[in-house]
């Protein structure tokens, strides 16, 4: 797969003179992931990542002025899934066979804005989550970042890797955690201010996500009970398997794989 060129750090002048200690990590963690820090723009740039109250934030140019999108764990709407989105009867929770306080490792393969992953977390598991992209896995570690800050404890349920997926899970050995999470990029046609922000800027980012059919087998390999992938009610099976069963919500559905021994 080839993947689109890279958004840069924008920086401010401040930025560079003087920069504060976290800005001085996240400029760090950036260039050793190949994300280069410059202070003016390319011509055809569309995206750039930028530094907003020492938090990571990817800004589409097109609309400078906007919020940008960054992962905020300490979010209202994170928070309100968490004490009000149904706990282990949450579509997620059920697909992946989590149960309160219950241990369970949890490999998210495509952890996005680690939204689910922040849910299986909170709910007792252990998530780890592997990012291919460079920006994705900087808006991740950011966002872990600051909720170590804010709970620590909750943030030491997750590790989080820059790695492919396919490649990370085929090398371990089969079994090495309890379930695979996957919700690979699909098409978002919908035009809700959310989807149309956060999506589009994920799919600029990202690009087509053309060989998301070879994460089931490296899933399934890696998974000791289950693979479970996350797809929109509309869409095909992925790489055209039949799922052990499904669980749907008002817009998703969880195709459940079970592993046997």
């Amino acid at each position: 797969m080839v993947m689109p060129e890279l958004p840069v750090l924008l920086l401010g002048a401040e930025q560079v003179s003087t920069p504060s200690a976290t800005e001085s990590q996240l400029i760090s963690l950036a260039q050793s992931v190949g994300v280069r820090a410059i202070t003016e723009l390319p011509a055809a740039a569309e995206l750039a990542l930028v530094i907003r109250d020492d938090t990571l934030q990817l800004l589409d140019l097109a609309e400078p002025k906007s919020s940008g999108v960054m992962v905020d764990f300490l979010s209202g709407q994170s928070q309100y899934r968490r004490n009000h989105g149904g706990g282990s009867k949450e579509p997620v929770a059920k697909a992946i066979g989590l149960k309160n306080n219950q241990p369970m490792t949890v490999l998210d393969a495509t952890p996005g804005l680690g939204r689910d992953a922040f849910v299986l977390a909170a709910l007792g598991a252990s998530v780890i989550m592997i990012e291919r992209s460079p920006v994705a896995y900087l808006l991740l570690s950011d966002g872990l970042r600051r909720l170590a800050l804010a709970e620590p404890e909750l943030a030491r349920q997750f590790v989080l890797y820059h790695a492919n997926s396919c490649d990370y899970m085929q090398q371990l050995a089969p079994g090495s955690v309890d379930a695979v999470y996957l919700d690979p990029m699909f098409p978002h046609r919908k035009k809700s201010a959310l989807v149309k922000k956060e999506m589009r800027l994920f799919q600029v980012m990202l690009g087509p996500d053309e060989d998301a059919d070879l994460l089931l087998p490296a899933a399934r390999h890696a998974a000791a009970k289950r693979v479970v992938v996350k797809r929109p009610n509309s869409a095909p099976l992925l790489a055209g398997q039949k799922p052990s069963m499904a669980i749907s919500s008002k817009k998703h559905r969880f195709d459940v794989y079970i592993n046997t021994p």
